[in-house]
Order: structure tokens, then sequence, then C-alpha cells
């Protein structure tokens, strides 16, 4: 377990490692069956199609490296490290019925979990909200989780940079947010 808790205090998460491995289980039992069939969640056309450009729609094979694992991680970490709407409200100086408030209107984004609702971090600074951050929120697509909106928001874009930068580094930095909400607004779409 030392070794568990080396990791966290190396990636700055401030959780005991009995509490990070309750949130890793979760995660994975929130996600998709133990051994999915690929196959059942298409049409027959649907499989004919994705097959034929090369798509292996086999279950898991034994000893396969279970492709969830990153996913689980990213999502236990993201959970660890939001914020609750008093945090929230205490951190940018507000009332929490004004986090609640700005949920509502879609100014910024969380989930709602055993505790209440959850803030990931990725959209404060010290003391404010990200810079143009309701511009570019009003752009996510709706069928786009939080996990998918942080990713994109702490993920380095070419778009935005050469080197790339992430989006909420290029809205620290004074960027346009119109060129991040052009971008979130074709999240999840094929490229």
């Amino acid at each position: 377990m030392s070794a568990l808790r080396t990791a966290l205090a190396r990636a700055g998460l401030r959780v005991e490692a009995d509490e990070f491995l309750a949130l890793v289980e979760d995660a994975a039992k929130r996600l998709s069956p133990v051994d999915p069939r690929p196959a059942d969640y298409f049409t027959t056309d649907q499989r004919t199609a994705l097959t034929a450009v090369g798509f292996d729609l086999a279950p898991q094979r034994q000893g396969e490296r279970d492709v969830r694992a990153r996913t689980v991680a990213l999502q236990a970490v993201l959970r660890d490290t939001a914020l609750t709407v008093a945090g929230a409200a205490e951190r940018i100086g507000v009332d929490a019925s004004r986090i609640r408030h700005r949920l509502a209107a879609g100014q910024l984004v969380g989930w709602k979990d055993r505790g209440g609702w959850r803030l990931p971090v990725w959209q404060f600074t010290d003391d404010d909200v990200l810079p143009g951050l309701g511009t570019v929120l009003a752009e996510v697509p709706a069928d786009q989780p939080a996990l998918v909106v942080a990713a994109f928001m702490t993920t380095p874009q070419t778009a935005l940079g050469d080197p790339p930068v992430t989006p909420r580094d290029w809205l620290l930095a004074g960027g346009m947010p119109e060129k991040v909400a052009r971008l979130m607004s074709v999240l999840g779409t094929p490229a």
C-alpha cells in the first residue's frame, strides 16, 4: 500500500490509499459490464459495416489488458479532486446558492454524487472561475459527461498553438474563449 500512497502524494492527491481504492472500485462498477460483448451494442448491419472496415467486435480475450483501466483511474482522480458546492463557494468567495444557480444555468459543470454536487476543479482558478468559462460551457454537447469535458479541457490541443496548449491554460493566458468553444462544440463527433 505504500507504493500507492507514494504515487498519490507525487500526483498531489490528498486522499488516503484506502479511500482512493474505494473510488476506483466505485468508478469501475459504474462503467460497462466486466465482460462486455461489443457486438451486442450494434445492429446486424452496423456489425457488418464495422467489421468490414477492420473493427474487432469480439469479447475481451483471456489475459488481455482491460481497456477500462485508464478510464477508471481518470474517473477516480476526477471525483477525488472535485469540489463540493460549499468548497467551490468558499474558493471563489460566493454563497453556496450562487454555485447551485450557476450549475442550473450551465455556467459551471458538475454531477450529482452520493454527497451532493461535485464540481471538477479544472474550471476554477485560485479565487474565481476560469476566464471565458461560460462561453465554453455553452457549447458543450449535451451527451458529453464531465469526464470527457475534463479530459478535453486539460489535454493539449494542437488547434490552440505550437506547441499545443490545454484549453484551460489557453483561457488562463487570456486566449479567446470563442476558439475553445468552437473546439468544444464538436466534442464527441467524428473527425
